[in-house]
């Protein structure tokens, strides 16, 4: 008699080490892919505040050039200018972010 009982528990015992193994390898898994998915959004949001901060920085550029009192002529060659600089800027960033 105890012998089958020490048995059943030892069964018994068997069983729930295999669930908590089995939910030991499910959290594992879960806490890797939640691991993946975290650093691939901090690489959007590192590429989406390099963005916003080019387009913050276009933004400043054009009130400077748009407040600026010159003649017609000379505004169109500093708009020009500046937009040739912000393209020079946009590859550094790029080239930076490589």
């Amino acid at each position: 008699m105890p012998s089958e009982k020490l048995y059943r528990e030892f069964q018994n015992l068997e069983r729930q080490i295999q669930l908590v193994l089995s939910e030991n390898k499910r959290l594992k898994d879960e806490l890797s892919s939640t691991r993946d998915e975290n650093g691939m959004l901090k690489e959007k949001m590192k590429s989406q505040e390099a963005n916003l901060s080019t387009f913050h920085n276009q933004m400043k550029i054009n009130k400077l050039v748009n407040s600026k009192v010159v003649s017609e002529g000379d505004s169109a060659q500093l708009k020009e200018t500046i937009d040739g600089y912000i393209k020079e800027i946009d590859k550094c960033i790029a080239h930076l972010a490589e």
